[in-house]
């Protein structure tokens, strides 16, 4: 099938359309991830109180083998989900550790 390329400065309709749902998923992903930060914002004051420490591995490594499952069944990269959510631990072990300073 040949594919006749739209006229300089024109955009195809479907075009426009995938782009716009991809606007939509991702200010949904962004008001996702702000809900999941209130979350372990709460986390990381019930752990400073009760001196538990900002990172706990165990809950980590179940966390990566369930988002993992979860992205094959989507037909998303594992890898890719692993490496997703590592840079968000990550990001929540530096809050919780902020918190657990302000707090001791």
């Amino acid at each position: 099938m040949t594919t006749v390329p739209a006229p300089s400065g024109t955009v195809p309709a479907e075009l426009v359309s995938i782009r716009q749902s991809i606007d939509n998923i991702d200010a949904a992903l962004v008001h996702l991830l702000a809900e999941r930060f209130k979350c372990t914002q709460r986390v990381g004051h019930l752990k400073a109180d009760q001196g538990l420490p900002p990172s706990d591995p165990a809950r980590e490594a179940q966390q990566i083998d369930r988002l993992r499952r979860l992205a094959a069944e989507a037909g998303l990269d594992p890898v890719f989900a692993e490496k997703f959510l590592g840079f968000i631990v990550e990001e929540v072990i530096r809050h919780h550790e902020e918190i657990a300073g302000s707090q001791g």
